[in-house]
């Protein structure tokens, strides 16, 4: 009986050949006295096919179906723009990726681990280099909410773009391993959140770890932060648990944006990247107002104009609109040419009906780490030149000039914002690139106070001026916040005396974790201070730093010499305590030539022809000494570089 009822509720009248549906076409359901004959549940396959379905009962709309809906538009106070709060290794990308999925922004067929990090040095490093940006759409008690994520780096180098990012949002996700607790980075990017008054969810990841202690890391996060955690999310991202929680807070936690869609445009850029066939694609919120495609638009910091030829939102692959409005997340494609016409902060308005004033928090990306970038083999300086041009239309942060080295020949002088952001650019050289590099040791900008008065930015060793010209040297100083389990406070506290640093402060967090407070030059920082760190603490420390100002300091600079010719690509400034007092040599070695053996042919025969050999032999280092020189290879350099680094 249940079988011919279900037979009964799907009939079907086939015509001789088998045809369906158009994949993709929506099925057609005539409005009631539309005049159609058809009647309701009927539609016409091609070519003569007809098939008869029962209508189905009318159900609610699944999270993944709301997922391809995406591009409707919703109002605004049914919009939530946010970003996630995590240290290195603690979920924020595999999180990500489960929102992405649970919302069907991202199909499983489509899905991949660490979803919005493109990069290979990402999936590699376990880090976000580059931020991405993402457009959920959730339905909760049956109403469509958007919900955009603006993803963050989290490291130190990138603190600006971090702040931008946060700006643009209303609330953000702060995850914490469940079984490692809080991290330095994550203090740093918490308060940074606070400052801009976004509302944060505390999120306990990886709960399903067998040394997980959620309710340890709560109170831990309650005792440092202030953040109330009787509420905490408890999850894991890899399993799935907890994912729909999150969801849920996102929108009831985290206000709306402001109505603000009938103002003069303002939109903040929070990043951009460059495309070699469309030119700079600009990723912005729209703060206040409205753009539509073909506006003519204007950046405030810089005063260009350009005309918005595509706009749209981010889903997280770009998806064409004709307008965005208040609250929105989305691209912009003007046929821009650098990513310096749109840096990182800047404000967009409408060129006819500009802003009365821009939005706050921009500045310009300032180099804080320098060192010289050398092809190995001397053929590839145009190949390394055209590189840094193109990496330089993608990040706008990268400096470079061009440098000249008696002992490395031609190559270019380089500006970053840290030591990760030269590590990157590095490595995207070798591997993009295929080019084989010598890289000075870093150093960082000084400012020599000259004896005219005159104030001089000195970023390379080699161009410091002459003793009798300046008065004095002021160096570049941090505040560095580390956090550390007891057992290493001695050893850490002896790092950064060694570095020449100042204590400042001591508090325990914890029973068992420690925060110190020092004080201490940037220019001890850039060689292997993070690598002594995770040393001595066996990886379980972790390190913030922010610029705190320059100070005068007892700077000298040390010069190598080779066979009584300095070479420029070894010189560094360092603190006259580790250094000599005028012209006085601290350490010299005298090597003798490698004698050649010029008898191993004669292994007989007259004597004379051996002393032929010899005095032929001892005129020719007669010669050398009269005109020759010493050749370096560059592997020396590159090992005398390293040895630098490991003790400086």
């Amino acid at each position: 009986m249940a079988t011919a009822t279900a037979t009964a509720s799907r009939l079907a009248v086939l015509a001789p050949r088998p045809l369906l549906p158009a994949p993709g076409r929506r099925r057609h359901v005539p409005a009631p006295g539309c005049g159609h004959s058809r009647p309701r549940g009927l539609y016409a396959a091609p070519r003569g096919r007809v098939i008869c379905l029962a209508a189905p009962a009318p159900a609610a709309p699944s999270t993944t179906d709301a997922g391809q809906d995406r591009l409707q538009k919703v109002p605004i106070s049914n919009i939530r723009n946010f970003c996630i709060i995590a240290h290195i290794d603690h979920g924020k990308s595999t999180l990500a990726d489960k929102l992405l999925e649970l919302t069907g922004t991202v199909q499983k067929r489509e899905m991949k681990e660490q979803f919005l990090d493109n990069m290979d040095l990402e999936r590699e490093r376990g880090i976000t280099i580059k931020l991405q940006a993402a457009r959920m759409r959730y339905v909760m008690n049956n109403k469509p909410y958007c919900l955009n994520l603006i993803d963050t780096p989290g490291h130190v180098d990138f603190s600006y773009e971090v702040s931008r990012s946060l700006a643009a949002c209303e609330g953000a996700l702060l995850v914490v391993d469940a079984s490692q607790g809080v991290e330095a980075q994550t203090l740093a990017n918490v308060y940074l959140a606070l400052e801009n008054n976004l509302e944060v969810i505390p999120v306990l990841n990886k709960i399903d770890l067998p040394g997980a202690e959620p309710d340890r890391v709560a109170q831990e996060i309650e005792e440092i932060i202030g953040l109330d955690c009787r509420d905490a999310i408890r999850c894991s991202a890899k399993e799935g648990i907890g994912i729909t929680e999150i969801l849920d807070a996102l929108v009831t936690k985290i206000p709306p944006p402001k109505d603000t869609a009938k103002d003069p445009l303002r939109a903040l850029i929070f990043d951009s990247y460059y495309d070699p066939y469309r030119g700079v694609i600009v990723y912005f919120r729209v703060i206040d107002g409205s753009m539509k495609k073909g506006d003519k638009i204007c950046f405030m910091a810089n005063g260009k104009e350009y005309v918005a030829d595509e706009i749209g939102v981010l889903s997280p692959n770009q998806m064409q609109v004709d307008e965005l409005y208040a609250g929105e997340v989305g691209y912009l494609s003007a046929s821009i040419r650098s990513v310096a016409d749109a840096r990182v902060g800047d404000t967009i308005t409408h060129y006819s009906k500009k802003a009365d004033h821009a939005l706050p928090g921009y500045s310009q990306a300032t180099p804080m780490v320098f060192c010289g970038l050398f092809p190995i083999d001397a053929d590839q300086f145009e190949e390394l030149r055209e590189a840094l041009e193109k990496l330089q239309l993608n990040d706008a942060a990268l400096k470079f000039e061009p440098e000249s080295s008696s002992a490395m020949g031609f190559g270019f002088r380089c500006g970053f914002l840290g030591l990760l952001h030269m590590e990157i650019v590095q490595e995207r050289l070798e591997r993009e690139y295929n080019l084989n590099l010598i890289i000075t040791a870093p150093s960082v900008v000084y400012r020599v106070n000259c004896a005219d008065g005159e104030t001089v930015e000195c970023s390379n060793p080699s161009l410091l001026p002459e003793p009798g010209k300046r008065r004095s040297i002021e160096e570049p100083y941090v505040k560095i916040e580390m956090l550390t389990p007891k057992d290493y406070i001695g050893s850490i506290m002896e790092l950064a005396q060694d570095r020449r640093g100042e204590f400042k402060e001591m508090n325990f967090i914890t029973e068992s974790r420690a925060k110190l407070i020092y004080e201490l030059p940037l220019a001890e920082m850039v060689g292997d201070f993070f690598d002594q760190l995770k040393s001595r603490s066996k990886g379980y420390a972790s390190m913030e730093y922010s610029l705190i100002g320059y100070r005068e300091s007892q700077l000298v600079k040390l010069d190598i010499q080779i066979n009584g010719d300095p070479v420029e690509a070894l010189s560094t400034i360092v603190h006259r305590d580790k250094a000599c007092i005028g012209t006085k040599v601290i350490a010299s070695e005298a090597l003798s030539a490698i004698r050649k053996d010029v008898l191993s042919k004669c292994y007989g025969g007259d004597i004379t022809r051996k002393k032929k050999l010899l005095k032929k032999q001892a005129e020719g280092k007669k010669r050398m000494k009269a005109i020759g020189r010493v050749d370096v290879p560059q592997e020396a350099f590159m090992a005398v570089l390293k040895l630098e680094k490991e003790v400086l």
